[in-house]
């Protein structure tokens, strides 16, 4: 172990070396007895910061303010008739855009279709082939 790394791993994981991870307890126990400055100095610092977690106390919290929190997670804010329902439009349009939708497919479909099934009446304005017949039988009726 490299006295970089033994500083690295002192300042991570404190100075007692029970809590360092099992690979690097060994190395850290024989740079310490080579009695080395850095590893020695980097272990005092780290003893001395974990003195100082030790020592500190969180203070408890105050009663209101444990009310308050708990009373607010049950409570749900109050929000405006606009705010609630603020994506409605962009709902109704998604709907209209459906609509939109049927309708041109409607109207396609109604005018790629004959009117009825006999055959004297015209086509459809999308069937071209046989517009040459439909006119001649128009022209024979017309004579008669």
């Amino acid at each position: 172990m490299t006295p970089e790394r033994f500083v690295h791993l002192a300042q991570a994981y404190g100075a007692d070396l029970n809590r360092w991870p099992d690979a690097d307890r060994e190395g850290a126990r024989q740079l310490l007895a080579c009695d080395d400055p850095a590893a020695r100095s980097a272990l005092q610092d780290a003893a001395w910061l974990d003195q100082q977690l030790d020592r500190h106390v969180a203070p408890a919290p105050d009663s209101v303010l444990i009310k308050r929190t708990v009373a607010s997670a049950f409570t749900t804010p109050r929000l405006s008739f606009w705010a609630r329902y603020a994506d409605w439009w962009s709902r109704l349009g998604f709907v209209g855009v459906g609509l939109a939708g049927i309708a041109t497919g409607m109207l396609v479909a109604s005018l790629s279709l004959p009117i009825s099934s006999s055959p004297d009446v015209l086509p459809s304005i999308f069937d071209h082939a046989d517009a040459d017949l439909i006119l001649s039988l128009d022209a024979d009726e017309a004579e008669q």
